[in-house]
Parts: C-alpha cells; sequence; structure tokens
C-alpha cells in the first residue's frame, strides 16, 4: 500500500515524527501524553474513567493499557501519519485503539460497525487504512489493510511494554471522522491534535460544566462526533466517567443504566428522548443534573415533555462532524427553549443568504467560525475549498435571530420542498404538528399522489400504538389554524417509526419516497 500523501496544504497526514526544536512539535502536544499527564497531576489517576458491563475501567489504567497498544500498533507496521480505522461497538478496546493511534501520531478512523460490507469497504479504501480494528464479525469485511479485533488488541497490550509517542504539534492530525451521509457520499473531517481540547472547553465545560463526580451517559456512539465528545473527550479531560454501551440500548435499559451507575450527564436525540418519554418512568432519572440533546432539532413540545419526565431541562444544542462537537448551544445557566441557544466560547456564528451577504433578519446559512473547525476533508482538496472560506465553514444548517439573540435552528438548506413553486421547510410545519400531545414523531416531505401531484404529506409517530379516531382531523386542523395554507400536509400518514440514520439523524431522502 502506498504512503498517504504528506502535504499540510492539501490537509494530508504528517510524514515521520522529527526530532529537535523548532516546528518539528513535541511529545507534550500529543494528547494521548497530554491527557496522561492531567489524570496524573489532577490526581484522578485512581478515580474511575469508564464503566463496561464487565467492570470498571481507572483512568490510569485506561492511559496505561493505550501506551502499552502503542506498542502493538507499531509491530502491525503503523507508522506516523498512517491511518487506523476503528469499527467497533463503543468499549474500553474502542478507546484503547483510539489513544494508541493517537500516542504514535497515526490518524484514527471511527466508523460505524453496523454498516454493511460494501460500506465498509469504501471507507476503507477512502481513508487509505494502513490498520483495521474490528469486531470478530467484521474481520472478513477487510481485504487490503491490516485486521485485529478489539479483543487481540487488548490481550496483546496486556503483555506489551510501553510504545513510543510521536513527536506532534497541536495542529498535526490526530482522528478523521465521517459524516453521517445524509447529504451524499461521506467525507471525513481531519481533526487535529488540539481540537478536543477547544471543543472540551466550549461544549463540555460551557454548556454542562463538567465535574470530577460525573458519570456519563451518551445514547450517541464513539463513532459520531457528538458521542466522541461527550464519553471519551469530556471525561478524559475533567477526570469524570463515563458509561460505555456497546449497542444501541433501548429505552427500559437506558433508565437501568442510569438507576445502577447514578447518570448525572445524558447526551442524546431527540427520537431517544420521544422514546424514553413514552417507555419510561420519571423516577429512573432522579440522578440526572442535566440532559442534551443534538443530532436534529428538539421540538418545543417534546423539549417540554423530556424536561417533564427527567425532572431537569434538555437543552438544545447544533454542531457538527466539522467543528467537532457543538458550536451553538443552551446551557445549564441559561436555557431558552426552541432555540439552539448561542454561539459557544471561541466560536463566532454569522448568517448569511444565498449569494453571501450577511443577513440580521429572517433565515440565512449558518457560518461558523473557531479554532475546531477540521484542517480540511481528508484527500478531498475540491470539497473542502467548497466548504471553508476564509477560516470560515459553510455549515448548510439554516438558523434565524429571535428576540434576545438567540438561534432558532430552520433545518438546512438541502431539506427544503417546493409546493406550488414556493420554497417551504418541513421543519417549521413539523414544529407545529409535533406540538400535538398524541405525536412522538414527525416528517413532512412533498410525495406524488396516485395522480402524480406532489402534495404535502406528514407522516406521524404516535405516542401509544393505538391511533384514535380523528386525529388526522386534528393534525390538519392544527396546521390550518397555524400556518399558512400552502403549509398544511393534504395527508397524514401514521407509521410505526421514521427512517433514522445510525446516529438518529432524519433521513429526509427516505422520508420523500414514503417507502421504509
Amino acid at each position: 500500500m502506498p504512503e498517504p500523501p504528506s502535504s499540510r496544504a492539501t490537509v494530508q497526514t504528517p510524514t515521520a515524527p522529527r526530532r529537535g526544536g523548532g516546528k518539528a512539535g513535541s511529545p507534550s502536544a500529543n494528547l494521548a501524553l497530554r491527557l496522561a499527564a492531567k489524570a496524573r497531576r489532577e490526581g484522578w489517576w485512581q478515580r474511575p474513567a469508564f464503566h463496561t458491563a464487565e467492570r470498571s475501567w481507572m483512568h490510569g489504567e485506561v492511559h496505561a493499557m493505550a501506551a502499552s497498544a502503542a506498542s502493538v500498533l507499531v509491530g502491525q507496521g503503523v507508522r506516523p501519519g498512517d491511518r487506523v480505522l476503528i469499527s467497533m461497538g463503543d468499549g474500553i478496546a474502542w478507546v484503547t485503539a483510539f489513544l494508541a493511534a493517537a500516542r504514535i501520531g497515526a490518524v484514527a478512523v471511527p466508523v460505524n460497525p453496523e454498516m454493511v460490507s460494501d460500506e465498509h469497504g469504501f471507507l476503507a479504501d477512502d481513508c487509505r487504512a494502513r490498520l483495521v480494528v474490528a469486531e470478530h464479525h467484521l474481520v472478513g469485511r477487510f481485504a487490503g489493510p491490516a485486521v485485529l479485533t478489539g479483543e487481540r488488541l487488548m490481550r496483546l497490550a496486556a503483555d506489551a511494554p510501553a510504545g513510543p509517542v510521536a513527536d506532534v504539534s497541536g495542529d498535526t492530525p490526530l482522528y478523521a471522522q465521517y459524516t453521517s451521509g445524509t447529504t451524499g457520499v461521506p467525507k471525513a473531517a481531519l481533526h487535529r491534535h488540539a481540537d478536543p481540547e477547544r471543543y472540551q472547553r466550549a461544549a463540555g465545560d460551557g454548556v454542562v460544566g463538567v465535574r470530577r463526580d460525573d458519570v456519563t451517559l451518551s445514547v450517541s456512539k464513539l463513532f459520531f462526533a457528538y458521542g466522541l465528545g461527550n464519553a471519551l473527550v469530556f471525561p478524559l479531560f475533567s477526570g469524570s466517567a463515563a458509561v460505555l454501551v456497546p449497542h444501541r440500548p433501548v429505552p427500559v435499559e437506558i433508565a437501568e443504566i442510569v438507576a445502577r451507575h447514578g447518570v448525572t450527564l445524558l447526551y442524546g436525540v431527540p427520537s431517544a428522548y420521544a422514546n424514553l418519554v413514552a417507555e419510561c418512568p420519571p423516577e429512573a432519572f432522579s440522578s440526572v443534573r442535566v440532559a442534551v440533546s443534538a443530532g436534529e432539532s428538539l421540538s418545543l413540545a417534546l423539549g417540554a415533555r423530556a424536561s417533564e419526565v427527567l425532572g431537569v431541562p434538555v437543552l438544545d444544542q447544533l454542531g457538527s462532524t466539522e467543528v467537532g462537537h457543538a458550536y451553538c448551544s443552551n446551557t445549564a445557566w441559561r436555557d431558552e427553549p426552541g432555540t439552539i441557544g448561542r454561539p459557544l466560547p471561541g466560536y463566532e456564528v454569522v448568517l448569511r443568504g444565498e449569494n453571501g451577504a450577511l443577513i440580521t433578519e429572517g433565515s440565512g446559512e449558518i457560518w461558523v467560525r473557531g479554532a475546531s473547525v477540521m484542517a480540511g476533508y481528508l484527500d478531498r482538496p475540491a470539497e473542502t475549498a467548497r466548504a471553508l472560506r476564509d477560516g470560515w465553514l459553510r455549515t448548510g444548517d439554516l438558523a434565524e435571530y429571535v428576540d434576545g439573540g438567540a438561534l432558532k435552528h430552520c433545518g438546512r438548506n438541502d431539506d427544503m420542498e417546493m409546493v406550488g413553486g414556493i420554497t417551504v421547510s418541513p421543519l417549521e410545519i413539523e414544529r407545529v404538528l409535533g406540538e400535538h400531545p398524541a405525536v412522538s414523531e414527525v416528517a413532512v416531505a412533498v410525495i406524488p399522489d396516485e395522480h402524480g401531484a406532489r402534495k404535502l404529506r406528514a407522516f406521524v409517530v404516535p405516542c401509544s400504538d393505538a391511533v384514535r379516531a380523528g386525529l388526522e382531523s386534528e393534525l390538519i386542523a392544527l396546521a390550518r389554524l397555524r400556518l399558512a395554507p400552502y403549509k398544511v400536509p393534504r395527508h397524514v400518514e401514521f407509521r410505526a417509526r421514521l427512517p433514522r440514520t445510525a446516529t438518529g439523524k432524519l433521513r429526509r431522502f427516505a422520508v420523500r419516497t414514503g417507502e421504509w
């Protein structure tokens, strides 16, 4: 396999570490080494870092295991700048692989273990993986690179000496995380060794004030930008702990985990909160002090219902894989329901129209600038040039200012529907229908009828299995009361679920087909 290009100008991975002075970097800039040093210095070496089904792992154990696993990766031929693809459920092997890659200056590439074989093959080829660390049943999917199971990595690391630490700078690539794929072919956003601390200060300290005694449960997984920050970066920078669950837990299981571990910080997507509200008793969440929602817009009605059940506000926020985590959020100290809050410290946000002009009234595309914005898309200079403009990231998300200066999310610029030649935001209609107490989830799209005419249709997941008579007419009446006539759905169709990505985002293109 050829070596990855090393030009930083085209956002590639670095060459072998240079030793000496100047701009070569130093071990102290290495994320894995900095986290280990911080754990020793702050006195949480012997405190729990991760709880799994088998046992609890102390911060010191985690860093020692990662140091030994670095030797294993080197023995597999991994060198600084090489890509290590990680495809496993959340667990200590995942954390070990990520930190070991960081330690030797390799680039971790987290991917969803639930993908089909062709998707895994595409991503391994796309990132030109040198090594894959995967679950046992996935090993046969990767023909080119060397492959280790997570179990074997842990067994080998248990008997290995501590591995080398690469000299890096804060700008050296650390990991490449693929976008969720809701907008086409996935692209890997490249982040640097300095980025996690930057978004930890903003989205960890700045949103929930992560404390040493906190216990986190993130329904979103580590391969997702939201989950990586919640359940790996925030705990390791704060001396707190996270519960790692390898599969997607059902609502009853989430409630049991919260009660058993005394979870204080709960992170999820709106659909997860909708399921918790429908299936779990409020007393199960008595330990939770803050809940956070991201991934897609949290409706005002669902946010209110979830807050009532959990007993704490559910803070809505907006982030992206390209930024690393959230850049705009409500906080534990300032919650403005129905909005995504305000830009977090370290980030600038502006709204621009299609012509690039600044917008102060009405909706516009969010452009964000901040230190953790990606270096670019891995090996995709053309896409990088389209997304990054003079340090500003074009997010594709639409928002508008509300009274007081907070931002209200208005969907994505590729979500819009055309109704009779008029552009309509489905999110606006979904927010109104979602206020009905019998609605758990809703998605709206323009669907051709039996005559080929394109008309608005609402797909609704009701709060109970039994759809009571008259609910469709009630929803249409609600829409007529609150919306312009052309925004009123002609039909309401009840479904057991909505089509979502593995990260919980609505698959708009699937909704538009009406088939899933």
